[in-house]
Order: structure tokens, then sequence, then C-alpha cells
């Protein structure tokens, strides 16, 4: 008989213990004030072009012009600063971002369309990469992994809210002010955050992580299958959620209510700020890359009943089921990506995460607009990238496995 006691049992992370380590609460919420904008500027820049005459088409235009520029620009800015540092990245981002969104109204009188698509282009090929950035902090700043797991939960799960809270903001402003005005909030919101994280010591002191005696030829191997295919399969969520934002409008025509339009996206990211939340406070068996499956398994399980086509009560309901397993999806993903990517690096594969699920937003944005007056076809699209996410782990479930992880 053994008189060794069995080991304590590990005590139960909570989201106190993690917002309570030095730096976190900052460096969180300065990201998600920083990453405000992502959410306000499209909403107000359709906003002023149409007070100041344009089309909607036009505005339309250059809220997705913002989007698409933000998200084609991630990997440079990831690039740069795994070869310099954050600061030097963030800060003139900010204020590059926050000037051209400022100056934007002047396009007007002084432009016309030409200087205002380029000031557009312009502020979202500048805005700054907090996102990748945070990803690559957490190690440092929170050394022990169940602490790190259950931050990037959070992290991850607040996003959502970002889009919620970011366009009722803009209405507010527009409609007290002038779409003027939510754009100079919405630069100012933007400046404030990242300069709240550019100047916290853990993001002035980060540095690239790089291991002793490795060359140049290795760190240079960021292209591998391994570390493409979840870049691949993010597009697929990132299809479904594009997908989905256009269904919730066709949903809102057929029924005759607007607010639909609204309410069913935040629906969804109600339930991804919820499942992160449940997700991060637990310590879960099994490898990330097995998570990762099952949670894309979940995801696209949640997006079948809308084959029903469910009324405006039940579509809103079950749309929280996708959203639910979004951030643990998007959670291991940037976990198995972490494993797989060569020291030195991780910025900018985080970035390519980030630019995957954009392009596969706008993909998925795309079609359903196309396919919107066939509402089985619509109501099916999301589960279709889903599926295409799936398929793809499934086929790459050896190359993300534990072998020749970090």
């Amino acid at each position: 008989m053994s008189l060794t006691a069995p080991p304590a049992p590990a005590p139960r992370i909570t989201y106190g213990a993690v917002l309570g380590s030095p730096y976190v609460a900052r460096l969180l919420g300065g990201t998600l004030t920083g990453r405000l904008p992502n959410g306000m500027a499209p909403v107000a820049i359709l906003l002023w072009a149409t007070a100041n005459g344009s089309s909607i088409a036009f505005g339309g235009l250059l809220s997705a012009l913002y989007g698409l520029s933000s998200a084609l620009a991630q990997p440079v800015k990831g690039r740069l600063m795994d070869r310099h540092d954050q600061s030097a990245v963030h800060l003139p981002a900010a204020l590059l971002n926050s000037a051209l969104l400022v100056a934007l109204p002047l396009a007007g009188p002084y432009g016309g369309p030409s200087l205002a698509t380029a000031i557009v282009v312009a502020s979202g090929l500048t805005t700054p990469p907090l996102e990748a950035g945070l990803r690559a902090l957490w190690p440092s700043v929170l050394p022990e992994p169940r602490l790190r797991h259950a931050a990037l939960a959070l992290d991850t799960g607040t996003q959502g809210l970002l889009y919620i809270v970011g366009p009722l903001l803009v209405a507010a402003l527009a409609s007290a002010y002038n779409p003027a005005a939510a754009l100079a909030v919405t630069a100012a919101l933007g400046l404030a955050g990242t300069a709240a994280v550019a100047l916290a010591p853990p993001s002035r002191r980060w540095r690239p992580e790089r291991f002793e005696g490795q060359d140049a030829a290795q760190t240079q191997q960021l292209a591998t299958p391994a570390v493409l295919q979840p870049f691949v399969s993010l597009t697929g969520i990132g299809f479904a959620i594009g997908a989905m934002n256009v269904w919730s409008i066709t949903m809102a025509k057929h029924h005759h209510q607007d607010m639909l339009s609204g309410i069913i996206p935040a629906a969804f990211s109600t339930g991804s700020f919820l499942g992160g939340l449940i997700y991060g406070s637990r310590t879960w068996s099994g490898t990330p890359t097995r998570r990762l499956i099952i949670a894309t398994a979940a995801f696209l399980a949640g997006w079948l009943p809308l084959f029903d086509l469910p009324g405006p009560y039940a579509a809103t309901a079950a749309v929280t089921v996708p959203g639910a397993f979004l951030t643990i999806v998007v959670a291991c993903a940037y976990i198995t990506t972490d494993a797989l990517t060569p020291a030195g690096r991780t910025s900018e594969a985080y970035a390519w995460l980030i630019l995957a699920i954009g392009a596969g937003q706008s993909a998925g944005t795309a079609l359903a607009g196309r396919l919107a007056e066939q509402p089985l076809t619509s109501a099916a699209l999301p589960a279709a990238g889903a599926a295409f996410a799936l398929a793809v782990l499934l086929a790459a479930r050896r190359r993300l496995g534990p072998t020749g992880q970090r």
C-alpha cells in the first residue's frame, strides 16, 4: 500500500485571477478600445457618405474597402512586429489611422469621391495590428498555461462585442451630432486604446522569440502545409459569418422586421461571448487539435437548423449555438498555429489567421448577396462554409497533431 498522498487538484482558474494578473486588464481593455474602430469606422463611413449626397452603393463600397484593406495589411504589419517590436508598429499606425479618419470629412468639399476613396483605403491599411499583437503578448504576460488559456478565450470571446457596441455608438453620435463627429470619436478611441497597449511595459519590452542557433532559413519557413491548412480552414469559418450577416438581412426583409438584421448578428456575438466565458473557465482534456476539430464539427451542427427556414424568434435562438462554438474554434486555431509556427514569426502567423477569417467573410458576404433571393440556399451557406472548414481540418489532422509541435 502506498503512503504517498495523491496530488492535490490544481486550483480552478477564475476570470478574476486572469484580470487580476499584472497588466492583463490594461492590455485587454486597451485592445478592445483600440479595435472599436473595426466596428465603428465602416458604419461611420457609410453614414458620412450618404449624409454628403453620395449613394448607398458608394457608401457601401467605401465601407467594404476599409475592411478589406485593413485585413490585407495585417500580415505585413505582423511581419514588421516580428522584425522590430510592437510599439514601433502600433503607435505610427494609430496616429496615421486616426488622422486619416478625422480628415475624411474634408474629402467632400475638396477632393470628391476619388480623394475619399484614397483616404478610406489608406486608413484601412494603417489600422494597428492590435489583435495579433495581443496574442503574441500572452505568453510573456501569463506564463501559467491555464491562465493563458483563459485569457485567450476571454480575448476571443469579447471580440463580438465590438460589432455590437461599435455600430450602436456610431448611430447615437450621428443622431445626436453628425457623422463627422462619429468619425472623430472613432479616431480618438482607436488612438487612446492603442496608446494604452503600446505604452504598457509588456508591449514595450516584447521582442520576438528566437531559438538559440536558429538560422535565417529556419526563420523563414512559415509557408509549410501544416501552418497553411489552419489558415485555409478558417476561411470557411469566416465564410459562414459573412453569409450569416447577409442571411439576417434577408430574414429582416422577408418578415418585414428591420431590427432582425441587427438582432441576429447580435445573438450570434452574444453566443460567442458566453461560449468563450464557459470554455476559458475550465481545463479541458485532449490536444488543441482535437478540440479544434470537435468544436468545428459542433459549429457546423449549429447551422443545420437553418435548413428548416425557422421564423424570427427561432432563428435568433438558433444562431447562438454556432456562435457559442466560434470562440473555441478560433482560440484552438491560435494555439495550434502557435505550436506549428517557427520562432520569431508568431505575430505574422496570427495576422494571417485574421486575414483568412476576413477574406472568408468577404467571400461569404459576396456570394450570399448574389443568392439572397433563394431562401433555402441563403440559409444553407453558413453550413457550407463550416463544412469546408471541417473537411480541411480532418484532411490535415495528422499534420496538425502533436508531432513536431513546439
